[in-house]
């Protein structure tokens, strides 16, 4: 199955995702630049992601602990998840995503 990401200059990427695998696990273990800190845990939003307004009701609505940790970032919009709390099935298939700025390593930023 197949997760696109918008990275900071607007690239679409193509990537290829495993069933059950979190999409910033996807994001990460492709080489785009994600914080993702926590390693998945829901406990620092640093792998925030706006999911496309087409794949927004086809996702599972964010819990209690990832509304709370949503409320953090200061660049949240339409759209705003933590990524690490949708896992890919074959449901998402294509699903679009676009990186935060807050989710940038430092380094990527500069």
């Amino acid at each position: 199955m197949e997760l696109i990401v918008v990275d900071e200059e607007g690239v679409e990427h193509a990537l290829e995702a495993l069933d059950g695998w979190r999409v910033m696990e996807v994001i990460r273990d492709w080489g785009l630049p994600i914080k993702a800190e926590c390693g998945g845990a829901c406990a620092c939003a640093t792998c925030h992601v706006y999911v496309d307004a087409a794949w927004r009701d086809k996702i599972a609505r964010p819990g209690p602990e990832e509304e709370d940790m949503l409320d953090l970032v200061p660049d949240t919009a339409d759209g705003s998840r933590l990524s690490c709390q949708i896992l890919m099935n074959e449901r998402l298939d294509g699903l679009k995503v676009r990186l935060a700025a807050s989710s940038q390593p430092e380094e990527a930023v500069a």
